[in-house]
């Protein structure tokens, strides 16, 4: 630890560089409290410092300093945006250990905390998951990050919608995010170069997502840009000379966060395709800090949320500027020989087989040239043209949960 030695209180007030310089001074007995105190934990998670201030933080410290960081505040560390995912994924499987041995915890806790153990159960030869974030405060919040973020070429970030909860979708969540990992693996031989090898798809259920009670607020849109900002901004550092391409897949309420966060002059991504979008304030494609012509938009027969203009300007409308997907395909498989079935409905736009997911595939293996390729053959899988407000509450939460 470093020569001054701190307080907890002294951690609790701090912010910023001072955050971690007090943290890392504290002996072992005050680092354990820490671990354990909420204005801590509080500023870890809800206001910490930047990626780059913990990059170089974390650089500066010795070995034996790092390692009992991580064993004794586990809580804090796990959740820092510029520490090594190796080291974020070990801390936060203590903190998951820990909570679910804990005979003191209530069911809710407990529940959530299993599904996020389950979350992590990977078959045998499949790529490694990482517990990248862990936030077990209230409804909780976690990242599940599947394949190494530390070397892959193309990192994908999945973003959720309404009424996702990790106790009710982690595991869900993180088997979708697997799917499309799958489907980026077999397209291997047609990705654009990259730096790096491989892919890594995050299943991202960052920030609090909006239920009947709050969803025409844009609240829980403001923080979760935030919160998504951040985890790119942590990307951005550890990746540091060696930038992978960066992907933004989102949801429902999820893309109204994305496209604020794509938005701020805070982050930046190679890609972003927004799926079943109730729009956002964000007029063009030109406000977004995305790479030109890589605004893509997923709207699905029956879906009574996209295209709506809910939150604000439609991002499939004409004057956007974005790519709509060709998601006609057929009703099924085996209709008139077409390969991938059409999605329908608000949740199918993920799910193995759709037209949807190889296009959100191809994207994020950098070939978005073929997807509006196809488009072009197709004339678009869209009219460009609002449809009007449409009923949330046609979007029923155990709509979300069943798997196929």
């Amino acid at each position: 630890m470093t020569g001054v030695q701190s307080t907890i209180d002294d951690v609790a007030t701090a912010r910023g560089r001072t955050f971690l310089d007090d943290l890392s001074s504290l002996d072992r007995s005050e680092l354990s409290r820490a671990g354990h105190d909420q204005r801590v934990a509080a500023t870890a998670q809800d206001d910490p410092p930047t990626a780059a201030e913990v990059t170089t933080w974390w650089a500066g410290l010795g070995d034996e300093e790092r390692r009992a960081l991580a064993t004794t505040a586990p809580s804090v560390v796990g959740n820092l945006e510029g520490v090594p995912y190796s080291v974020r994924d070990r801390a936060n499987r203590a903190v998951l250990t820990a909570g679910l041995a804990d005979q003191r915890a209530s069911a809710a806790r407990t529940a959530m905390l299993g599904q996020v153990r389950e979350s992590l159960v990977h078959e045998p030869g499949a790529p490694q998951r990482y517990l990248v974030t862990l936030d077990t405060r209230g409804a909780g919040r976690a990242a599940i990050a599947i394949g190494d973020l530390d070397t892959a070429a193309d990192v994908t970030v999945v973003v959720p919608g309404m009424f996702f909860t990790v106790t009710g979708q982690m595991t869900d969540f993180t088997n979708t995010a697997n799917d499309l990992y799958s489907e980026q693996a077999t397209l291997a031989g047609v990705a654009a170069p990259g730096s790096g090898s491989g892919v890594a798809v995050v299943a991202w259920m960052g920030y609090r997502t909006p239920d009947l009670s709050n969803i025409l607020s844009l609240g829980l849109a403001k923080t979760g840009a935030e919160r998504l900002e951040r985890a790119v901004g942590g990307l951005r550092a550890i990746r540091d000379g060696e930038q992978p391409r960066v992907n933004i897949v989102a949801h429902s309420y999820g893309s109204t966060a994305a496209l604020m966060a794509l938005s701020s002059g805070r982050m930046s991504a190679d890609t972003l395709t927004v799926l079943g979008s109730p729009g956002s304030d964000v007029q063009t494609a030109k406000e977004l800090a995305v790479g030109a012509g890589q605004v893509f938009v997923g709207d699905a027969h029956s879906d009574p949320i996209a295209g709506s203009g809910y939150f604000g300007t439609d991002p499939g409308s004409a004057t956007f500027g974005s790519t709509v997907l060709d998601l006609a395909g057929g009703v099924d498989t085996q209709d008139a020989g077409d390969v991938f079935r059409r999605p329908v409905g608000h949740n199918d736009y993920l799910k193995p087989g759709t037209a949807s997911l190889h296009d959100v595939a191809l994207i994020a293996v950098g070939r978005g040239d073929l997807v509006r390729e196809q488009v072009r053959r197709g004339e678009g899988g869209g009219d460009g043209v609002p449809q009007t407000s449409p009923d949330m509450y046609l979007v029923r939460p155990q709509d979300l949960q069943p798997r196929e």
